[in-house]
Parts: C-alpha cells; sequence; structure tokens
C-alpha cells in the first residue's frame, strides 16, 4: 500500500496499528516512493556465556595495586 505523506501525516496511529499487525507501508511523495513503515524488529542476538573462551587471558598480577597508586585515590600525601 501507498499512502503519500500528507494522508500519513493525518493518519499516523491508523497506520502503525496495520505497522504492528505485520503490514509493510510505503510513503511517497509526489507520487514516487520515498520510505517503508515496517514492523520493529529488535536485531539484537541473545548473549551467549563463554563466547569468548580462551580468548581473553588476565595477568596475574590483575588485583595487585602499588601503594603509591592507592595513596593518589586516598588523598594521602596532598598538601
Amino acid at each position: 500500500m501507498v499512502v503519500n505523506v500528507h494522508e500519513a501525516k493525518t493518519h499516523l496511529s491508523r497506520l502503525l496499528e496495520r505497522v504492528e499487525q505485520g503490514e509493510r507501508i510505503v510513503l511517497g511523495r509526489n507520487g514516487r516512493p520515498v520510505a517503508r513503515l515496517v514492523p520493529y524488529v529488535d536485531e539484537r542476538q541473545p548473549r551467549r556465556p563463554g563466547a569468548l573462551k580462551g580468548q581473553i587471558r588476565i595477568a596475574d598480577d590483575f588485583d595487585d595495586t602499588s601503594s603509591e597508586i592507592i595513596e593518589s585515590f586516598e588523598g594521602i600525601g596532598d598538601s
């Protein structure tokens, strides 16, 4: 179905209801197709736990923090 822009602005709610039911609607201007209203589909894929297993390495000293850095965060030694 092709709908001109003026009609689409006037009847947007009705058009959206039709799109929710699965219909695809083409919006036209001056007799030329310009855009298409289609039902929204979430394109995200479900997360897969462990997908990067074996690809990430955490250094043995990951949790080691120098006293200088800790003191900087805690404001020790600042004037």
